[in-house]
């Protein structure tokens, strides 16, 4: 490939590797450490051999492969604080389940949930002794208790507890979602148990909370509606916590969710308006050095208001790459450029390669500058405004063949309307940009008239009215879509080679994709061979009983869901969609079910089991039967006891320990997931 032809993207994807090894491969940091310096010596005998000699070998570029991912690997093991002897994790390790005095400080407000809100916090002691490390933080939610503030320090007496993965399968795995972000325990705590000792501001992360804060005071004067101020300060500061559940779901099912997350598009137009700002500086001795400095400070400014996300740290970083180069009248590659910035950026945050919206980015730029010029030349309107929306929905195309693949992985839907909510907002983004930073500046400044605040109000309301228009069209809306990390790779494989067709049409590429098109043939048979066969599963739910039964590509379910409860219900879709399955509805829970040779006794609270010629392999509890669990033992002889999330947790502890008792397999899905059994 052509891309390869330039080194800093090989040793990017050798960083990238190491990445991936050391996340995936726990090494010692002593041991990382010592094989990075062994190949950096290696290295430099092998340079110096080289050059007394005057002739290229091999053996130099592939120790500095090996050089770059054992770069990789060590700077993975550099950030994780658990390789630290003062992380907190090695302090309650000693003492499991105990009771502990803990001092953190505040530092990242989540979206609440339903009765927690929830915080990232810097662990700063344990008991007596100073330690480091992130944990998450559930807080009772209280009507009369204002939500902590970044910064604010307090203590609390508490036990650290495990993060758990999903209880069922194919759902979203939180706890692996954390690991990624370093956090790996959780508190769970009152109001009351909190005693605050510090609202001060200790860090940069405070500075800007406190910066947000101040503008939002500034804009609430201006009487802008919740959805829209939401909306201001998703564009503007990067935070998206305020949104309402309707509104993001509008900009999701619209295509138009990346307008949401601060990223290049935004900080590009920033740095245009920024260079125009800052252009008069330029006549000055060094004016061009004083310049950039500017710039790039003022980005950073920016990328830290805006909360250091993923898409806002490489969208800064890549343009601060490019202001650089602009004003040192450098030319520049934007392969190069992307490069240079997904390196400095995995340098200091290397598990950012696993984040969604960093891989989405990326493969979103790459897309454009390699497609897009293709799909743009095959039009040249002379009108310059059709010309904007011609070149509007080249970028947009080009960015979805970039992130198609990726997102139905991740998401497992895609929205028809993608190209009209492009078309419609982004060549009013800049628009609604400049004119925004205009509003808060003013805003701050106490000099904002109210009528300018009513037109930009009226602006963000009415783009809020088009995506939620284009939303609502769910027939265009394609949900649910099994897409399975093959299709991902196997679609970059046909995606790659048809784009390479479509620039030199040749048989050698029109035999690429051929080749692309079996491999792409050979995976739905294969996917269509795995699919799960004969299974029967009792999903966890609290309150509630869900029951599988996968036979012939199909899941049959059976539930006591209510029907506002089943609406908001995405266990068996999440399953179906994991597995490649359809889903059939079957309401009715049965008494028994007979699997081939196995059979499973179900026993609700009715508690109807008197089956004297009976005797099933496994019972099911359901609904807090009031049975005594020792006669039944006794009288059908089951293999296995199964209770599941719509029993009371005292009657599940209860059986629990007559099991242990009378050494009988038992399974809770509360605390084990959910139980699977193959026929």
């Amino acid at each position: 490939m052509q891309l390869l032809n330039f080194a800093i993207i090989k040793l990017t994807i050798c960083i990238v590797v190491g990445i991936i090894i050391g996340y995936l491969i726990s090494l010692p940091l002593d041991l990382s450490f010592y094989i990075t310096l062994f190949l950096f010596a290696l290295l430099f005998i092998a340079f110096i051999i080289a050059k007394k000699q005057f002739i290229k070998t091999i053996w130099f570029g592939l120790l500095t492969f090996a050089l770059m991912v054992s770069i990789g690997v060590l700077t993975t093991n550099l950030h994780n604080e658990r390789n630290f002897s003062n992380h907190y994790s090695h302090q309650i390790l000693e003492e499991k389940d105990s009771l502990k005095t803990i001092s953190f400080r505040i530092r990242e407000v989540l979206k609440p949930g339903n009765y927690y809100d929830k915080y990232i916090i810097d662990i700063l002691k344990v008991d007596d002794t100073s330690v480091n490390g992130k944990s998450l933080l559930n807080v009772e939610k209280d009507s009369l208790q204002l939500p902590f503030k970044v910064d604010n320090i307090f203590i609390t007496k508490t036990d650290f507890k495990n993060l758990i993965h999903p209880l069922n399968p194919n759902q979203f795995d939180y706890k692996n979602y954390l690991d990624k972000k370093y956090i790996y325990n959780q508190l769970f705590i009152k109001n009351q148990s909190l005693l605050q000792v510090s609202s001060d501001t200790h860090t940069l992360f405070g500075v800007a909370n406190i910066l947000r804060a101040h503008i939002n005071s500034k804009l609430k004067r201006y009487n802008f509606k919740p959805d829209k101020l939401a909306i201001i300060n998703a564009l503007f500061l990067g935070q998206r916590q305020d949104i309402s559940e309707e509104v993001y779901s509008s900009y999701t099912n619209a295509g138009a969710i990346h307008i949401l997350a601060v990223s290049g598009l935004h900080v590009g137009i920033i740095l245009i308006i920024l260079n125009f700002v800052f252009k008069p500086i330029e006549r000055l001795k060094n004016g061009y050095f004083l310049k950039t400095i500017l710039l790039v400070s003022m980005l950073w400014s920016f990328a830290v208001i805006a909360g250091l996300s993923a898409s806002v740290t490489r969208a800064v970083t890549m343009f601060s790459i490019v202001a650089i180069a602009m004003n040192l009248k450098r030319p520049t590659n934007v392969y190069n450029t992307l490069a240079i910035s997904i390196l400095v950026i995995l340098l200091f945050k290397p598990l950012f390669i696993f984040d969604v919206g960093f891989q989405l980015s990326y493969l979103a730029v790459f897309a454009i500058v390699i497609i897009d010029p293709l799909l743009y030349k095959l039009w040249k309107p002379k009108n310059k405004i059709i010309d904007i929306y011609w070149h509007t929905l080249t970028i947009t195309i080009a960015a979805q063949f970039g992130i198609i693949p990726i997102s139905l992985y991740y998401f497992h839907q895609f929205p028809g309307l993608f190209f009209i909510s492009n078309l419609v907002i982004i060549p009013l983004l800049g628009i609604i940009l400049g004119f925004g930073i205009i509003v808060i500046l003013l805003a701050v400044l106490n000099l904002l008239p109210q009528f300018l605040a009513d037109i930009f109000g009226y602006i963000i309301g009415w783009m809020n009215s088009v995506v939620g228009w284009l939303s609502g069209h769910e027939t265009f809306l394609f949900k649910d879509i099994s897409f399975g990390i093959l299709y991902v790779i196997v679609s970059y494989i046909l995606i790659i080679s048809l784009v390479k067709l479509f620039i030199k049409r040749n048989y050698k590429n029109l035999k690429m994709v051929l080749i692309a098109i079996l491999i792409f043939q050979a995976s739905v048979i294969f996917i269509e061979y795995q699919l799960p066969e004969n299974k029967f599963i009792i999903f966890h739910k609290s309150r509630y009983s869900i029951i599988g039964n996968v036979n012939n590509g199909t899941i049959k379910v059976a539930h006591d869901l209510d029907s506002l409860t089943q609406s908001k219900n995405k266990i068996i879709k999440d399953y179906a969609v994991g597995n490649h399955l359809d889903i059939v509805e079957n309401k009715t829970i049965q008494p028994i079910y007979l699997l081939n040779n196995t059979s499973v006794l179900v026993i609700d609270s009715l508690c109807i089991y008197n089956l004297k010629s009976f005797q099933p392999d496994y019972v099911y509890l359901r609904q807090s039967p009031k049975l005594n669990l020792n006669r039944l033992i006794d009288s059908i002889k089951p293999k296995h006891i199964i209770a599941d999330g719509s029993n009371y947790k005292s009657y599940i502890e209860h059986w629990e320990n007559i099991c242990k008792k009378r050494k009988l397999p038992f399974h809770q899905t509360s605390k084990n997931g959910a139980f699977i059994i193959s026929y």
